[in-house]
């Protein structure tokens, strides 16, 4: 079974959205038979990486709300990703344009690495404070996952994957998608947003017996105004 995932790395319930897949996953009879691909996508394509403005004053300027229903939105985001086990740090996090990160998940895709890189990635952006937009912090998280790191500054320098990127973004607009994560399964079946761990098992299932045209199940995710709910 193939399933296809598009996905943000900003996007808060992209990561929950994984952590809830993998543990649905983890519980499904057929598990040794699934291939995972992580599809791109941009929620902000016009972001520019900014050290100096925090990702709660950022969204507050974005949205035209307070820095006080900015903060409150994100502890109920941080509260959400902790009952996964997760551990967001928004005070750490660092404003970001994703476009180089996700060259990086198709570079570490090529030694099917993929999965992992996104997990690091992830975790670098929302747990550890680091920038996602910089080359040399990504080529250090390459070579944390075992890839060569000089290969990796080189893709990033001469942007040799930003087509596979692209191809993704014109997939997704191509298929309707608006909002992230955005699960395709065996192009059947999609779950739109982070859903429980059951509904991910349930539809995991169906996918293995069933064939169909895409049904879509909706959830909590980010979309491309800004807004995650």
């Amino acid at each position: 079974m193939k399933i296809e995932i598009w996905s943000d790395i900003i996007c808060p319930f992209c990561y929950i959205g994984k952590k809830k897949f993998e543990l649905a996953l983890e519980q499904f009879e057929g598990k040794d038979k699934v291939e995972v691909v992580w599809k791109s996508f941009q929620l902000d394509p016009s972001a520019t990486t900014d050290k100096n403005v925090s990702v709660i004053e950022n969204l507050a300027t974005k949205k035209g709300i307070s820095l006080e229903h900015s903060e409150k939105l994100h502890d109920d985001l941080t509260q959400v990703a902790a009952e996964v086990g997760l551990e967001y740090n928004f005070d750490k996090a660092i404003v970001a344009n994703t476009l180089s990160a996700h060259q990086l998940t198709h570079f570490a895709a090529t030694q099917h690495l993929q999965d992992k890189a996104e997990e690091a990635l992830f975790k670098a952006y929302f747990t550890e404070g680091k920038n996602i937009d910089d080359q040399e912090t990504l080529a250090q998280l390459a070579q944390d996952l075992g890839l060569n790191k000089e290969e990796a500054i080189s893709a990033l320098q001469n942007k040799t994957l930003l087509q596979n990127v692209q191809k993704d973004i014109r997939e997704a607009q191509e298929i309707g998608v608006r909002g992230v994560p955005f699960f395709v399964f065996n192009r059947q079946f999609a779950i739109s947003g982070a859903q429980p761990v059951e509904s991910f098992l349930e539809v995991l299932r169906k996918a293995a017996t069933e064939e169909r045209n895409i049904e879509v199940i909706s959830g909590a995710s980010c979309d491309v105004d800004g807004n995650c709910d």
